[in-house]
């Protein structure tokens, strides 16, 4: 089979990236014929290394243009793009062909639809976010930190300042959204959609285009079965990740204070300073390495995971699952769509410190901590998440759209 992946980077930035190119990876090792179609580079080195076709523009991401009104045009219409995805697709002759859309907002814009239409080749796409419904691409309100519940482009929707900037920028937003919708035509274009979960298809179902067809695979992730640990109540409760608002770092802070415990931040962020200054007794540890993520989150009593906005499927609760660490998870983010309450880990009420100082508490039962890490590495490994899984699930979504063009 031949895949043409198309996305903004070639090489790996954040979990858009390593997704598709891990796929690709997979798919080579498997035997398929993947090709990445990309407009930002540098092309990863693993993907040369495996023999990878690649086709990149070698353009800046929008945000690293120094031409802000150049950029902003190319968010909204990447004419070179375009141009250079049709030369790619008049050579594909069908039969066995895809197309899978990861990630299009950040380079590469919704220009690609037309290209993909006048291709006629069956089509495919995964929801890392939600630029393709909302204008802001995560139905969250970043100047009250909460979710959006407003019909993506309703007239309260554009009149609501909800950008993390400005509402210039959400005014551009809007604009680009638009020409997707009604100019471009990417949603009508997309009409397979693979989502991670039914949290996250309980969320987008609404707003997709009518007779979309939803599919469910979820993520590959790296991580090696060490086996149960062999002492699970000891370590920190800790936060992995980026230190930002939308994060709920200091929902975490405020309740470790408010449980009297220290609470443990791997991570950075633009609020790094400000969470250190408010609360002195945080450990904030900085960035890790892979392996000392790997490290980290081994060790740790228990993750929190207090995320504020929905997500898609974060990985790093299912990477400590694996670990045999429990997760204690705001129960209105897709977060807890991994987590069994009261098994493998616990669920709070989203934004509630009390609420969550109260399960920090309950983490304290050395018992029920070690019973929870057993069941968590036990739950897992029964069925985990390889590659070659979620190759193997992709394969079988694109033989389905195959068969409806045929």
């Amino acid at each position: 089979m031949r895949v043409i992946l198309i996305l903004d980077t070639a090489f790996v930035n954040g979990g858009q990236a390593k997704v598709a190119i891990d796929s690709a990876l997979g798919l080579k090792a498997m035997g398929h014929d993947p090709v990445i179609f990309a407009g930002v580079g540098p092309v990863a080195r693993e993907v040369l290394d495996a023999g990878i076709s690649v086709q990149c523009l070698d353009q800046s991401e929008l945000v690293s243009d120094g031409n802000v009104l150049k950029a902003a045009w190319r968010g909204i219409h990447n004419a070179e793009a375009a141009a250079a995805l049709e030369r790619l697709l008049a050579q594909e002759t069908g039969g066995d062909t895809v197309v899978h859309v990861h990630a299009w907002a950040k380079a590469l814009s919704s220009s690609i639809a037309g290209p993909i239409a006048r291709s006629r080749l069956p089509c495919v796409y995964t929801m890392h976010e939600y630029f393709l419904l909302c204008p802001n691409g995560g139905f969250y309100n970043y100047q009250k930190h909460e979710h959006c519940p407003l019909t993506p482009m309703s007239a309260a929707c554009i009149a609501t300042h909800c950008d993390a900037r400005n509402y210039l920028r959400k005014t551009w937003r809007v604009l680009r959204t638009g020409v997707m919708k009604y100019v471009h035509h990417l949603p009508e274009t997309l009409r397979d959609v693979i989502c991670f979960h039914p949290f996250q298809r309980a969320i987008i179902a609404p707003h997709l285009y009518p007779g979309t067809r939803l599919h469910e695979i979820a993520n590959p992730i790296e991580v090696e079965n060490l086996g149960p640990k062999a002492d699970p109540a000891s370590g920190e409760i800790i936060f992995l990740g980026r230190i930002s608002m939308e994060k709920g770092v200091f929902v975490f802070a405020e309740a470790a204070r408010l449980a009297g415990i220290t609470p443990v931040f791997v991570g950075d962020g633009p609020l790094a300073g400000e969470l250190q200054q408010r609360y002195p007794e945080a450990q904030v540890l900085g960035w890790h390495d892979a392996a000392g993520v790997r490290q980290r989150l081994r060790a740790a009593r228990a993750l929190v995971f207090p995320s504020l906005w929905y997500e898609g499927q974060p990985l790093t609760v299912l990477e400590a699952l694996a670990l045999g660490t429990p997760v204690i998870a705001a129960d209105a983010c897709a977060g807890r769509e991994s987590v069994i309450d009261g098994e493998t880990g616990l669920w709070f009420r989203q934004a509630d410190a009390s609420d969550l100082a109260d399960k920090l508490r309950t983490m304290q039962d050395d018992a029920l901590v070690t019973q929870m890490s057993n069941a968590a590495h036990a739950r897992y490994w029964a069925d985990p998440f390889t590659l070659e899984r979620h190759c193997t699930r992709l394969l079988a979504v694109y033989g389905s759209v195959l068969g409806q063009f045929q």
